[in-house]
């Protein structure tokens, strides 16, 4: 199995940091890149193959390229999965995680299940399950079986905690779920 991760937002968060906890700080950019740093890790310890980890915004279309660059790159590597890892917000009260996939009824719904039961289970977040968005670019425009995972809320005080102190366990949880669906 071949896997190419996608930590959320752009690196060193020029020119977007994604969701930032505005009383510690703690930036999406930041923990998305050192949880999938983490994942990639344990996935290559597992025997798993990692053929990618980008963090990019780069959601730009050129000539060569019909799709975005970094759903190109996945797709031209040869991944049998696409792992896109973030940090939720919304209104400092919503806590979770939830994980997407394009629609219900495939791989994607398959992964997904494995990946967020996985982090509820190790972190003991609060299960708001998996959910479907076709309209999301990184599950739309790659070719293997896609996932955008919403590890916490980070502008959450009850999940904030957790994705401060808690990313390797993020991560671990996160890798035991990739290689869940690779048993399934």
């Amino acid at each position: 199995m071949k896997v190419f991760l996608n930590p959320g937002h752009s690196p060193n968060g020029i020119p977007d940091p994604g969701a930032k906890n505005v009383g510690t700080g703690l930036r999406e950019c930041d923990v998305a890149k050192n949880i999938a740093d983490l994942v990639e890790k344990y996935l290559v310890a597992a025997g798993v193959n990692v053929v990618g980890n980008i963090q990019s915004d780069n959601l730009f279309y050129d000539s060569d390229y019909p799709q975005p660059c970094v759903c190109a790159e996945a797709n031209a590597s040869g991944a049998d999965i696409f792992a896109s890892i973030h940090c939720n917000a919304f209104d400092c009260d919503a806590h979770g995680t939830e994980t997407y996939a394009y629609a219900p009824g495939g791989e994607g719904e398959k992964l997904a299940g494995c990946i967020n039961d996985q982090i509820v289970k190790s972190l003991g977040t609060l299960d708001r399950g998996v959910k479907y968005r076709p309209d999301y670019i990184v599950l739309k425009h790659t070719d293997m079986t896609a996932v955008l995972v919403e590890t916490a809320f980070i502008d959450s005080d009850v999940d904030e905690p957790l994705l401060r102190a808690k990313q390797d366990d993020f991560a671990r949880a996160i890798a035991r779920g990739i290689t869940d669906y690779e048993n399934l």
